[in-house]
């Protein structure tokens, strides 16, 4: 089985398929967040603290750090708030960005094994990207477009990630330590997008032996009820191998569905997970007799 093991100074998690699906909170993101962006520019921490808390309360696995903010310090805003987060938090983190000087600059003070977010399989992404994440010991989300773009033929995506894992092992990094991001189509567009998605998902699992991630709200883009949309995504992403997902943990339906998934698949031993969650408690000065009044009931 592939386990990719990342970990912060004090929490250790896996991602594999014999482990339960990997949450990455996304919300630590400037993109599209205005006041955030402004925050974050002007040494402000205090949203990010709260987005964080946020996040792990509500069941994210590990936490996604970008500090993509036009015309500011993008290398300095990185580094200052994973050391935040690394003081604040234990779940490991996802490094960001399309900068290389920021990707390193998080790299450095990160404390653990960190997933670096992303490389492509552009030549010129692979030559600066491969060997920051072997010198620091980090795993690397892959994702599947290069020169050509982003191709809407799952089998060119296919080939592109395992040019991606060859190069990685050429740097002395295990294939283990490479998580593909397949790209997810938003199906509103592309109608067979999510049957494709989820082939090459399968695909991944079992020929390339990889695991894998995604943008999960790529699938809605443009379609109502989206948070529906994304729930039934992300589960039969997860019965297909899928085995993590950068998406936002403050949507309980999505929350559902992938810890339906985990009992399905066989992760949630016994269901403890689950109905630790959703169980009904016993009323007070009950003593449980109400609980074993209906077992008796239904089996009458």
């Amino acid at each position: 089985m592939t386990r990719t093991i990342l970990s912060s100074p004090t929490k250790e998690i896996i991602i594999g398929f014999d482990a339960p699906f990997c949450v990455i909170g996304e919300r630590i993101n400037p993109t599209g967040r205005k006041l955030l962006a402004a925050e974050m520019a002007e040494g402000d921490y205090s949203r990010v603290i709260s987005d964080a808390t946020a996040q792990v309360e509500a069941g994210a696995t590990m936490l996604d750090v970008n500090a993509g903010i036009p015309l500011a310090d993008e290398p300095k805003i990185l580094a200052e708030s994973i050391q935040l987060l690394q003081s604040i938090t234990d779940v490991p983190l996802s490094i960001d960005s399309s900068i290389v000087a920021a990707l390193e600059a998080g790299l450095a003070v990160y404390q653990g094994k960190a997933l670096v977010n992303s490389v492509t399989g552009e030549e010129e992404r692979l030559e600066s990207v491969l060997p920051l994440v072997k010198k620091y010991g980090a795993a690397v989300v892959a994702i599947s477009n290069d020169e050509t773009g982003i191709s809407e033929d799952p089998n060119v995506r296919y080939e592109v990630a395992k040019k991606i894992v060859e190069r990685a092992a050429d740097f002395g990094i295990p294939r283990e330590d490479v998580v593909v991001d397949p790209l997810i189509m938003p199906v509103g567009a592309i109608n067979l997008a999510g049957r494709s998605a989820l082939d090459l998902i399968t695909r991944l699992r079992t020929e390339l032996k990889v695991n894998t991630t995604c943008g999960a709200s790529n699938i809605s883009f443009g379609l109502p009820n989206r948070h529906g949309m994304n729930a039934a995504f992300l589960s039969m992403a997860a019965g297909a191998g899928m085995t993590s997902a950068i998406m936002n943990p403050l949507h309980a339906e999505e929350m559902t569905a992938i810890m339906g998934a985990n009992v399905m698949n066989g992760v949630d031993p016994e269901c403890r997970r689950w109905i630790a969650k959703f169980r009904e408690p016993v009323a007070e000065g009950s003593g449980g007799r109400e609980r074993r009044t209906n077992r008796r009931r239904q089996r009458a």
